[in-house]
């Protein structure tokens, strides 16, 4: 019975550790040994927030999981489309009514409201993880769900726990709160919000498969050294971001896009009050995300994008994503006429290196991009740090820097304080 700090701290120590190929392999093909895979439900509802969702998925996928996003929402004209917060859309692969019945070895829960609502008020839900808590089973909750929908339910009695801190008031008096970023207590993991969605992750992946695996899914993530520390950007020949009064950011996705840095551009941007347009560049709106768990919608098609004026335009990582973006010859198209005009652009993780290097947009400029894949950048002198501005350019490394590079967008659109208030709100920092 036990906060998890400790679990923070190792996944920290494991991202300093061991890179190189291991990790490049790691990386690419997700890691999971010849072990039948363990069964994870991650439940889903109208107005779920989505980075904690497509972190908790992802970061269990990548442990080898098989990961069902499973809507609780009641059947409607969309059929398995989500409409989580912040106007992101993603399409579920079922509904929780149709797996009554079935077995999981976890069942986590992300929190958003009102999507933490939307999971209480599930009936078959509320059955299948009291079914599940009482064999034994693990099961965790995020931001508002473990005061909202777990302490509604009567499954922390007893327990020690944590949620988003404005909802710590709503536990029932047998909870026993904690304020701290996650918490282990028996079969139950409780965390803080979006800031700590990837911690929550590596905890849930450490209590389902043990200290190693967690270390070996931390080590590609590049996760923070200091979890809830203040946030740093290496800016170099500093310039003002011109824009209009509400920013217009369009953010690109494509088949095999890395769901976790997507999510959280379009997240925290449209949190900051940007105009934010995801658009496909595929054939259709809908994109097949990385890990194959966040099915996301775009906005629009990238041809309807071409004829609109953008004040930034950034790239999610991925690299299936990234050659994608690279190939696409309207795109790249965008992105030179955008640097021509001295207007910012950016990207992460496999992106700066497979799209904006071989496309000339890197130079004489300093960038970063996800370590393994550093070399391929002409000047390498900025790829230790976590996130590079570079005039009009930003660039960043990883998933576990990807909310670090979204506030770092923020802060040059909306200033410092803006980007420091959203951080808090996500308990980043």
């Amino acid at each position: 019975m036990a906060a998890a700090s400790s679990v923070v701290r190792r996944a920290a120590a494991a991202a300093s550790a061991s890179r190189g190929l291991l990790l490049a392999r790691a990386f690419a093909s997700g890691v999971g040994g010849g072990e039948k895979a363990k069964r994870v439900l991650v439940p889903v509802a109208a107005g779920t927030e989505p980075i904690e969702a497509a972190a908790t998925a992802d970061v269990l996928n990548r442990a080898g999981a098989r990961v069902t996003v499973a809507t609780a929402d009641p059947p409607g004209d969309d059929g398995l489309v989500v409409q989580a917060a912040y106007g992101v859309k993603f399409v579920a692969d079922g509904r929780v009514a149709d797996l009554q019945g079935e077995s999981f070895d976890l069942i986590a829960l992300p929190g958003g409201m009102p999507g933490s609502v939307g999971l209480r008020d599930c009936k078959a839900l509320e059955k299948m993880v009291k079914t599940h808590a009482e064999n034994g089973g693990l099961y965790g909750a995020i931001c508002a769900a473990p005061a909202v929908t777990l302490a509604y339910w009567g499954m922390l009695k007893g327990l020690k726990a944590t949620c988003y801190p404005s909802f710590m008031e709503k536990f029932t008096a047998e909870v026993i709160p904690v304020d701290s970023r996650v918490v282990v207590d028996r079969n139950a993991v409780t965390s803080q919000g979006p800031g700590t969605a990837i911690e929550f992750g590596l905890a849930l992946v450490e209590k389902l498969y043990g200290k190693e695996k967690m270390e070996e899914v931390a080590g590609p993530l590049y996760v923070r050294p200091q979890h809830g520390a203040e946030y740093t950007v290496e800016e170099l020949n500093s310039a003002e971001w011109k824009c209009s009064s509400t920013p217009q950011v369009l953010v690109p996705v494509a088949n095999g896009s890395e769901e976790i840095e997507a999510v959280n551009l379009i997240d925290v941007l449209r949190r900051a009050g940007a105009n934010v347009i995801v658009a496909s560049v595929e054939e259709k709106l809908q994109t097949v995300t990385r890990r194959h768990k966040f099915n996301l919608i775009a906005d629009m098609m990238l041809d309807e994008a071409t004829e609109m004026q953008f004040d930034l335009i950034v790239m999610p990582g991925g690299l299936q994503g990234a050659q994608k973006f690279a190939s696409t010859k309207k795109l790249v198209d965008l992105l030179k006429k955008q640097a021509e005009s001295n207007k910012p652009y950016g990207a992460i993780c496999a992106s700066p290196a497979h799209v904006l290097q071989p496309h000339g947009l890197l130079k004489g400029k300093k960038a970063t991009a996800f370590p393994p894949m550093s070399h391929l950048l002409t000047d390498q002198s900025a790829c230790e740090h976590r996130v590079v501005v570079d005039g009009n350019l930003i660039t960043s490394r990883a998933p576990g820097t990807a909310t670090e590079f979204a506030l770092a967008i923020v802060e040059k659109l909306f200033g410092r304080d803006k980007a420091v208030s959203i951080a808090k709100e996500m308990i980043f920092m």
